[in-house]
């Protein structure tokens, strides 16, 4: 690990030299490339640092330990500075272990009812808003793609656009089934209802990293539907795409211009054959398919919100937190924070 660790101090100070020549900035695409790996190497490297200076501060202590009139003061000092290197190993340990090459891409965030009817559908308008608050908290900026919508407010579906630095790396792990437990709006005997939604995330994927064949595809114009104004209702500005070897379908109606829906649901859809092509991958190393979102049954959860007890849950990691309004007004880091970090530790065991 040392030896890694010194040839990536070394390549930051070439990234340093680098970005300090004048030239450097005559070609964006490199400066971009360059100053995000400075960006990636620079908290590796600052940790590192701290750890050599660890070093040579127990290096120090080491000879006071052999001097009788200093020796108790010296190993008090001594085990605190030992127990502050290892807690930096331990920290580069999981700093070194490879990101997901998807980590750092904006995401296609779906929401889909699932069982329990229209209290589910009200669930999932409540997942959104979650998301859309937690998303500007983040500076990330959030682009509705489509929208199904119930007669009392829910969701029946959404899709929509996250976009923002790092976006994946911090929602890919909410991929998977909700759990609400409350009393539904349209309950009158104050009875606790559990119903479901599916949430899928996708990562946006760039043309020239998985390649759309123009005679695999289907691609229809229709009314958009819902609210959205006259022109949006008047004019056959929404498109349906059918990906015709698999049967998917991708429909994008939100955008006033049939082009603009175009493009996003070809993103959209390229997002999620890239997201099956990998799930077939995994399936082939693994001996067996992961599904992102199951059938949307109830005991196939990843989290469980409660708003009588006010407890949210992730089933996951274990972690259950007693502020239910602040996770539903977008306050995730806490949650969002263990996944990752548990994350980090599995790849470390399978390493």
């Amino acid at each position: 690990m040392l030896d890694q660790l010194k040839s990536l101090a070394l390549r930051l100070e070439e990234l340093e030299t680098q970005l300090a020549q004048p030239e450097t900035y005559a070609d964006p695409e490199k400066l971009a490339k360059l100053t995000k790996e400075q960006k990636d190497l620079t908290p590796i490297v600052d940790k590192y640092r701290r750890l050599q200076a660890a070093d040579r501060e127990l290096a120090g202590l080491t000879d006071l330990l052999t001097d009788p009139e200093c020796r108790d003061l010296a190993r008090a000092e001594y085990d605190g500075v030992k127990a502050q290197r290892e807690s930096l190993e331990e920290e580069l340990k999981l700093l070194l272990i490879p990101k997901d090459p998807m980590d750092d891409k904006s995401v296609i965030l779906e929401i889909r009812a699932g069982v329990g009817g229209e209290e589910a559908a009200l669930f999932a308008a409540s997942l959104y808003r979650m998301y859309a608050m937690h998303s500007e908290k983040q500076g990330w900026r959030i682009e509705l793609a489509s929208l199904s919508e119930t007669e009392l407010g829910g969701i029946k579906e959404i899709s929509f656009l996250v976009e923002g630095e790092g976006a994946f790396a911090r929602l890919k792990h909410e991929s998977g089934v909700h759990r609400v437990q409350r009393v539904p709006e349209t309950e009158s005997g104050g009875r606790i209802h559990t119903s479901t939604c599916t949430v899928a995330v996708l990562p946006q994927v760039d043309e020239v990293e998985f390649h759309l064949d123009p005679a695999d595809l289907r691609i229809d114009t229709f009314r958009a539907s819902g609210a959205g104004g006259q022109h949006i209702n008047k004019t056959e500005s929404a498109i349906r795409i059918t990906h015709l070897p698999t049967g998917t379908v991708v429909e994008c109606q939100d955008q006033r211009s049939q082009h603009k829906n175009k493009d996003r649901a070809m993103s959209i859809l390229r997002s999620r054959l890239y997201e099956q092509a990998v799930q077939e991958q995994e399936a082939a190393i693994a001996g067996q398919r992961r599904s992102q979102v199951g059938t949307g049954m109830r005991n196939e959860r990843i989290r469980t919100y409660n708003f009588p007890q006010g407890r949210v849950t992730d089933h996951r990691i274990g972690l259950t937190l007693y502020k239910i309004d602040a996770v539903m007004n977008g306050d995730l880091e806490e949650i969002i924070d263990g996944l990752v970090l548990a994350e980090r530790m599995e790849k470390q065991r399978s390493q």
